[in-house]
């Protein structure tokens, strides 16, 4: 009997308590790593990045519980969207930053086969020019 009961527990989505917890969590891992991406520290956006995806999986997870029972309340679905949002926001800026950052690798470090100034062209030497 008891062993019933401890395992409906379990089957029980979360309330808004840990639904708050979990929301909060990720609000806070999303504010740190907007603020370690602002400081450029590597060290503290790979870091806020795991733990912003943890936090994000056992959102998910949670929500996901409470949403197939309907117990999702809505300044929590709101929250939740709002950092949705967030998310698209930083993964643009990322990949923005990161094509910026090839181009400028590629600048400035052309390949082994690109024409150089001054370099002949192989149309010239093959008119032996």
């Amino acid at each position: 009997m008891n062993q019933h009961l401890q395992d409906s527990r379990v089957a029980t989505p979360p309330g808004p308590a840990p639904l708050e917890d979990m929301m909060g969590r990720v609000e806070d891992e999303l504010a740190a790593l907007g603020e370690a991406l602002r400081q450029r520290d590597s060290v503290a956006i790979e870091s806020h990045a795991d733990h912003l995806h943890q936090a994000l999986e056992q959102a998910v997870d949670g929500f996901s519980k409470a949403a197939r029972n309907g117990a999702i309340p809505t300044p929590l679905r709101n929250r939740l969207v709002k950092a949705s949002g967030q998310v698209a926001a930083q993964r643009e800026s990322l990949l923005r930053a990161t094509v910026a950052l090839d181009r400028a690798i590629d600048a400035l470090m052309p390949r082994d086969n690109a024409p150089v100034y001054g370099q002949r062209s192989a149309l010239a030497s093959a008119y032996g020019r």
